[in-house]
């Protein structure tokens, strides 16, 4: 019993705790211990590197807090807008009124922008001034470290050896820093800037009201419109999102299985031996690969149509008496919404499967021949080698692809909007009968201006995606036997 409690592990909040506590007592005995470079470090920047010699290391240190502080304090408005500590205080936004008349038309103009700036700008803000923390240790720990070079009667690197390591044993800094500026720049920022907006009224319709505060704060609101009301706007958003949400789920668990089994069957039929003419057979799968995705969407789109060649050849054939509005039809005759989202999880076969066929025929010619030769000595038939030996490696193997597929499917924009753009139509707000949570937030963002309303879809798609993919990924085989095939 005791041995059992010794290997418990102590749950994540005392771990981060204990992570917590131990850092701050290493910061303290740090600089208790350190030199007086170290110590003058916690104010000054580069202070250890001059105080050891280091002049280029401790100038570019310097160079750098200056920089900050002078952006953060001494930086002026830019055509209105401004920086450093300003931009801190207007994260606040206040409701600022986002129309101005203009007596000539008499009609009333969008300003918002610049309060929109005000939001970016104080993000931008706060990921300097974390960038300036992270300058701050950087120093100290580049102090300390010549301490314990001293002490071990080592020199303090020079500007020119520390170069080389970058060359050398820290070469993975020097690859991986320019991607992690450029994620930061143009995926987390952007990505934060998002989540902002989803708990703001910034939304373009409202300047359809000439009493309007436009910009503001307004907390959970939005979040609670989607799931149970009106939004700001009056419209019943929240009737629509459970339909639409149902679909994507509906959707991207058709056009995942059936890709991926269609495509395990498709191999095992493909690589089956005295089959003749395998390669003029994968050649014309991989065609479908080989010809861009919005094209092939595009053509089908135009053959299914209205006027299309198979609504012309079925008319002539006196089969039906009027065209079938496969994807939708018109704004007069809506189609049929149940017969839309069939062809589009059965056009999505077509450009999924080829895929899958091919990453799976790989699979196969890789599975130990001595399991099957087992199997067939212990008078297994076909069907339990499938199910006991090929299925389980393919999957095992394959999960995480199939994981990402799923979760590629919720986000699947292309094939829904070139085929259908959400149509048919039915009733509610802004969505149609085939519109997924993408295209259901681009309608909502780029047709309609309401940000703070597309904002709220993107967070809950990216709080769906991100649960699945960890819940499904970390109790997959893959996950916890990775070594079995090896």
């Amino acid at each position: 019993m005791d041995t059992v409690k010794k290997n418990k592990k102590p749950n994540v909040f005392v771990r981060l705790w204990d992570s917590v506590r131990n850092w701050f007592v290493s910061f303290g005995k740090r600089f208790v211990d350190g030199s007086l470079g170290t110590k003058l470090s916690h104010f000054i920047f580069g202070a250890g590197n001059f105080y050891h010699g280091q002049i280029i290391k401790g100038l570019l240190y310097l160079l750098l807090q200056v920089g900050i502080i002078c952006f953060m304090v001494f930086c002026p408005e830019v055509n209105g807008t401004p920086y450093g500590y300003k931009a801190l205080i207007n994260l606040q936004l206040g409701g600022t009124e986002g129309r101005t008349f203009d007596p000539e038309t008499g009609e009333y103009s969008n300003s918002v922008s610049d309060d929109k700036l005000q939001l970016l700008f104080g993000l931008v803000t706060i990921a300097v001034i974390i960038i300036y923390v992270l300058l701050w240790l950087s120093n100290i720990k580049s102090s300390y470290k010549a301490d314990t070079d001293q002490k071990e009667g080592k020199k303090p690197t020079s500007f020119k050896q520390d170069c080389g390591a970058l060359l050398d044993n820290r070469f993975h800094i020097l690859m991986l820093t320019p991607t992690m500026i450029a994620s930061l720049i143009f995926t987390i920022l952007p990505t934060i800037f998002m989540i902002c907006i989803a708990f703001t009224t910034y939304n373009d319709v409202d300047m359809s009201s000439e009493e309007t505060t436009l910009f503001y704060w307004n907390g959970f609101n939005n979040f609670i419109y989607m799931f149970s009301g009106q939004n700001a706007l009056g419209k019943e958003i929240a009737a629509r999102f459970l339909p639409v949400f149902g679909w994507t789920i509906v959707w991207a668990i058709f056009a995942t299985f059936t890709c991926y089994f269609g495509g395990i069957l498709l191999a095992i039929l493909i690589n089956k031996k005295g089959l003749h003419g395998k390669k003029v057979f994968r050649t014309f799968f991989v065609l479908t690969i080989a010809v861009p995705q919005f094209i092939s969407l595009l053509a089908v789109r135009n053959l299914f149509n209205n006027v299309g060649p198979i609504n012309s050849i079925l008319m002539n054939l006196g089969w039906i008496s009027e065209p079938i509005a496969f994807f939708g039809g018109t704004s007069g005759h809506p189609g049929n919404e149940y017969l839309a989202k069939v062809m589009v999880i059965i056009i999505n076969m077509w450009l999924g499967i080829p895929y899958t066929m091919l990453m799976t025929s790989g699979i196969l010619m890789n599975i130990p021949t001595d399991l099957y030769e087992a199997a067939r000595v212990d008078g297994a038939s076909r069907s339990k080698m499938f199910f006991k030996i090929t299925l389980p490696y393919v999957i095992f193997v394959t999960t995480p692809y199939l994981i990402s597929s799923f979760i590629g499917n919720i986000n699947s924009f292309n094939t829904i909007f070139l085929l259908t753009g959400g149509a048919p139509e039915v009733t509610g707000y802004k969505a149609g009968g085939t519109d997924l949570l993408v295209t259901w937030l681009y309608k909502l963002t780029i047709d309609n201006g309401e940000y703070n309303t597309g904002a709220v879809i993107g967070i809950i798609t990216f709080a769906i995606t991100a649960t699945i993919t960890l819940i499904t990924y970390r109790r997959s085989k893959a996950y916890k036997e990775e070594d079995t095939f090896q």
